[in-house]
């Protein structure tokens, strides 16, 4: 068999991931980017708006769309910035908050349950290898010239 590119194991890895994060929340009227967001916005003081798009790594158009339909279910709630009357703070709302919870508890299980299959070491090579490709790319080291140290 031909050998798998790691660009095929990540994409085929995070794909599978997704569909089963977008399973689970559909199940609750919601999807994987709404959970994330949930994740993302801090429960007592909530986000910038500006802040959130850099943080889940999202495009403006994508979160715009998922801002949008966060409010229409009741989730989260904008309000003006009190430092910067331009700007606006995303704030998680009861409903927000609860399904916050769900969110953490459904990354939490997924967590557990990994660790479950995998021994400690080999988590401690996938994370440092995640580490490495993260900095390859940060760092414009794979079609910079520069092929290796």
């Amino acid at each position: 068999m031909k050998e798998k590119t790691i660009d095929y194991i990540l994409r085929a890895t995070w794909q599978a991931v997704s569909r089963m994060y977008n399973e689970e929340a559909s199940k609750y009227g919601a999807s994987m980017s709404i959970g994330f967001a949930l994740l993302s916005i801090d429960k007592e003081n909530g986000i910038s708006s500006t802040a959130l798009g850099p943080q889940m790594g999202m495009e403006p158009t994508s979160l715009t769309r998922t801002l949008k339909s966060m409010e229409d279910k009741g989730l989260i709630v904008r309000k003006k910035n009190p430092v910067d009357g331009r700007g606006v703070i995303i704030h998680l709302t009861k409903l927000g908050k609860e399904k916050r919870e769900l969110s953490r508890d459904t990354v939490l299980k997924f967590n557990d349950i990994v660790k479950q299959h995998i021994s400690a070491e080999k988590m401690e090579h996938f994370i440092e290898v995640a580490e490495v490709i993260n900095d390859l790319i940060a760092e414009k080291k794979i079609f910079n010239g520069e092929q290796s140290e």
